[in-house]
C-alpha cells in the first residue's frame, strides 16, 4: 500500500494533473456558452473575480485536506474528523465523484465520436443536418454506449499504471497538447472576416450588461469548472509532498484554468460572429452549432474547415479524459485502500460498474423507453442531483468543517507547510472559507432553485 501512495514526481507534475483535472469540458463547453448568455467580457470579468474569492480558497481547502488524510477522500475527512458525523462529507465527495464518472462518460463518449465523423467528413451539411446527426446519433442504442467504453478503458489504461507512471504521465503529454491545439485554433478562428467583433465580445466589457444573473452564473461558473467537492481536487492532494505550497499550487491552477475558459471563448467566438451565429447559443453550441461554424466559416478552403472541425474535437477529447481520469481516480483509490485489494482490482471495480452506470443513462436519452425517475431521463436525474445537489452542499459542508471544526493550528500548519512559508495571507484565507464562501455557496444553490 506505500508503494501505491507514491507522490507526484515533480512540481510541474502536480499543477499539469491537477490543472487537468479542473479542465474539462465545463471550461471548454459550458464556460463558452455561459459566457455567451451572460455578456461576454462581464461575465469573464466577474468569473476571474468569483475564482480569487471562491475557487482559491476552496481548493487549497481541499489541499488540506488530502495531503493531511494521505489518503482517499473518505479516510482524509473520516481522519480529520475524529470518525464524527463530518467523516460522511468524504463518503458523499466520493459517491459525487462516482455518479459523475458514469455520465460524464457519455458526454466524453461524444467527443470521441466527433472526432471519428470529423476524419470521415459526417458532419458537412446544413444546421438542420447536423442538429438531426447530433439527435440519431445520441438516441442510439450502440454507438453511444461503444464510445463511453472506449474512453472509460483509455482512463482504465491510464488509471491502472500509478500515480507517476500513469496519471503525472499522461498529463505531462495531454495538457501540452491540448494547449498547442487551443492555439491553433485560437489563430485560425481569429483570422476569420469579421472575427474582430467576437474579440471584442469576450474582451470589452459592457457593464450595462451586469445584473444579479450574471454575478451568480458567474460564480457557479467559477466553483463547477475547478472541480471543488467531487473528491478530485482532494485525492490528487494526497499524492502532495509536505514541501508542496498549497496557496501557490491552487493560484497557478486557477490560472490555467481560466486560461482555458477564456482561449476556448477566444477559440469559439470569433468564427461565430463570422458567420454570424448568435453568442448565446446555449448548451447546443458544441455539438450542434459549431460543426455548421466550421462548415460555414472556412467554406473558402473546404480542407481547412475539416482540419479545424479534427483538431477542435480532439481538443475536446483531451479536455474530457483529464477530467475523467481523475474522477476515476477518486474511486479507485477509494475501492484499493478500503477493500484492501490492488490498484488494477479497484480501478476494474470502478471501470465496469461506471460503463454499466453509462450505458443506462445514454440509454435513458431515447433508446429505451421507461428509464426514467419522475419524467426524467436517467441521465438528466444524475447531472440534476450531482451538479445542483451533491456539489454545492459537498463544498458547503467542506468550508463549514475547515473553517469552524478542523483546529485552527492544524490548518496553518498546513496552510505554512509546518511555519517553512512566511504568508501573511492565512488570516484572510480563514475569513473567506469560513464567512465569504459558504455565503457564495448557499447563494449559488438558491440561485439553482429559482428562489434569488
Amino acid at each position: 500500500m506505500a508503494e501505491e501512495r507514491a507522490n507526484f514526481g515533480s512540481k510541474l507534475g502536480v499543477i499539469l494533473a491537477t490543472a487537468g483535472s479542473a479542465v474539462g469540458l465545463g471550461n471548454v463547453w459550458r464556460f463558452p456558452y455561459m459566457a455567451g448568455e451572460n455578456g461576454g467580457a462581464v461575465f469573464i470579468f466577474i468569473y476571474i473575480i468569483c475564482v480569487l474569492l471562491l475557487g482559491i480558497p476552496c481548493m487549497v481547502s481541499e489541499f488540506i485536506i488530502g495531503r493531511h488524510g494521505a489518503s482517499n477522500t473518505a479516510r482524509a475527512y473520516t481522519k480529520l474528523s475524529g470518525g464524527s458525523p463530518w467523516k460522511w462529507v468524504g463518503y458523499m465527495g466520493v459517491l459525487t465523484g462516482f455518479l459523475i464518472t458514469g455520465y460524464y462518460a457519455v458526454v466524453s463518449g461524444w467527443c470521441l465520436q466527433y472526432v471519428y465523423a470529423s476524419i470521415v467528413g459526417e458532419l458537412k451539411g446544413d444546421s438542420t443536418f447536423v442538429a438531426s446527426y447530433f439527435k440519431e446519433f445520441s438516441t442510439s442504442p450502440i454507438t453511444p454506449i461503444f464510445w463511453t467504453v472506449v474512453i472509460l478503458l483509455i482512463c482504465h489504461f491510464v488509471i491502472i499504471h500509478g500515480v507517476r507512471g500513469g496519471i503525472e504521465r499522461a498529463s505531462k503529454l495531454l495538457m501540452p497538447a491540448l494547449f498547442v491545439l487551443l492555439l491553433i485554433i485560437v489563430v485560425a478562428s481569429c483570422m476569420l472576416p469579421g472575427s474582430k467583433a467576437g474579440v471584442e465580445f469576450l474582451f470589452n466589457p459592457d457593464f450595462s450588461k451586469f445584473n444579479r444573473g450574471v454575478f451568480l452564473g458567474a460564480l457557479g461558473q467559477s466553483f463547477y469548472s475547478l472541480s471543488i467537492a467531487m473528491g478530485c481536487i482532494c485525492t490528487y492532494a494526497s499524492y502532495f509532498s509536505r514541501q508542496t505550497n498549497l496557496l501557490s499550487s491552487a493560484v497557478q491552477i486557477s490560472v490555467v484554468d481560466c486560461l482555458v475558459a477564456i482561449l476556448a471563448g477566444l477559440m469559439i467566438f470569433p468564427a461565430a460572429f463570422s458567420v454570424g451565429v448568435s453568442p448565446d447559443s446555449g448548451p447546443s453550441l458544441i455539438f450542434i452549432t459549431l460543426p455548421n461554424v466550421f462548415n460555414q466559416a472556412f467554406s473558402a478552403v473546404p480542407w481547412l474547415g475539416w482540419v479545424i472541425s479534427l483538431l477542435f474535437y480532439v481538443l475536446l477529447s483531451l479536455a474530457a479524459l483529464t477530467s475523467l481520469m481523475s474522477l476515476h481516480e477518486v474511486s479507485t483509490a477509494f475501492f484499493f485502500e478500503e477493500l484492501h485489494i490492488s490498484r488494477k482490482g479497484g480501478a476494474l471495480i470502478v471501470t465496469i460498474t461506471t460503463c454499466i452506470i453509462g450505458a443506462f443513462c445514454s440509454l435513458s436519452l431515447g433508446a429505451v423507453e421507461g428509464l426514467s425517475i419522475a419524467g426524467q431521463p436517467l441521465f438528466d436525474v444524475f447531472d440534476f442531483v450531482t451538479g445542483q445537489i451533491f456539489l454545492p452542499v459537498g463544498g458547503f459542508l467542506t468550508c463549514l468543517f475547515l473553517g469552524w471544526f478542523v483546529p485552527r493550528k492544524l490548518v496553518k500548519d498546513e496552510f505554512t507547510n509546518w511555519g517553512t512559508l512566511r504568508t501573511t495571507l492565512f488570516s484572510t484565507y480563514l475569513f473567506l472559507i469560513r464567512f465569504v464562501c459558504p455565503a457564495a455557496i448557499a447563494a449559488i444553490m438558491l440561485h439553482q432553485f429559482g428562489v434569488i
